[in-house]
């Protein structure tokens, strides 16, 4: 084989393994940024792509799914001048490489002195108590802040949230002391209403029982009463009935005189101290003859 064949058969591999070596392939969730002579010339998505020997080259990998980011502890000071430190936790995603290599330089030291300037002019506006309470407000803000800052960037912030809160130590143990003060104002109250309900509930039932008392001698005197008046009815009843058959039986004279009699005898077995006796059975004789002609009859 003669030299120059040589030659060609090297060249030829060595060209064949250029063109190899210059066959990208994009994985999944990443993109490649490349410059052609120094100049952007295009984006790569997933994928295999053919890059142009020396003259093109990668210039950034690009990782396209949500990253976190967990910055330091930031000193801020509240409306009523009291300084605290937060830590933050942001939640981005690139939503465009070339903007993300071009934009600005050091991306995430751009989005943390960002977050640190956002947290204390929001903070600022609020009081102590309102920044420990108001989480879900500051973290609104800061999304939507940062979110808009970052677009150029083409970085999108989906989500800000504010990791711990942590006050002076001297505040802390005020708060703590606020909170202990607190709950045992609550168990007083708790307390109070308990005691309160049982002497209501103890009062209820006195005067329920007061009432069924008073309810069951009222309904007995009542059936007392309606027995005195049934029984007086009966007496009266059987009176008026006797009466009227001695007037159905056309009573003589006689009759009526012993009637009399034992009449009298029933008002001197009373206890009675002046008996007043009619004129009519004062006769004693006439009484004792009736008697006797009676016995006869």
């Amino acid at each position: 084989m003669s030299p120059g064949a040589i030659v060609g058969i090297v060249l030829g591999i060595v060209a064949l393994l250029v063109l190899v070596s210059n066959i990208k392939i994009v994985p999944q969730a990443q993109a490649y940024v490349i410059e052609l002579l120094g100049a952007y010339q295009k984006t790569w998505q997933v994928g295999p792509h053919f890059k142009i020997p020396l003259l093109a080259k990668i210039a950034k990998r690009v990782s396209i799914k949500e990253q976190v980011v967990d910055f330091a502890p930031q000193p801020v000071i509240t409306k009523d001048n009291v300084t605290m430190k937060i830590d933050t936790v942001i939640f981005f995603q690139i939503t465009d490489p070339k903007m993300f290599v071009y934009g600005v330089e050091r991306p995430m030291s751009a989005i943390e002195n960002l977050t640190a300037t956002t947290l204390r002019n929001i903070v600022g506006d609020l009081e102590l108590d309102e920044t420990l309470t108001s989480r879900d407000l500051i973290n609104t803000k800061m999304r939507a802040i940062l979110d808009e800052a970052t677009d150029p960037w083409g970085i999108k912030v989906n989500r800000v949230e504010l990791k711990n809160i942590m006050p002076p130590a001297e505040i802390q143990d005020a708060m703590e002391k606020q909170m202990k003060a607190e709950r045992q104002r609550r168990e007083s109250i708790l307390t109070a209403e308990g005691q309160k309900k049982s002497a209501i509930l103890v009062a209820e039932g006195e005067k329920q029982s007061a009432i069924l008392v008073a309810e069951a001698k009222k309904e007995a005197a009542i059936r007392e009463a309606e027995g005195k008046a049934e029984a007086i009815l009966k007496v009266q009843s059987a009176t008026a009935e006797g009466i009227k058959m001695l007037n159905a039986s056309m009573p003589t004279e006689k009759v009526l005189a012993l009637k009399s009699f034992d009449a009298l005898v029933s008002v001197a077995n009373g206890q009675a101290t002046k008996l007043i006796i009619p004129s009519e059975i004062q006769n004693m004789a006439g009484v004792a003859a009736s008697l006797k002609e009676l016995i006869k009859d």
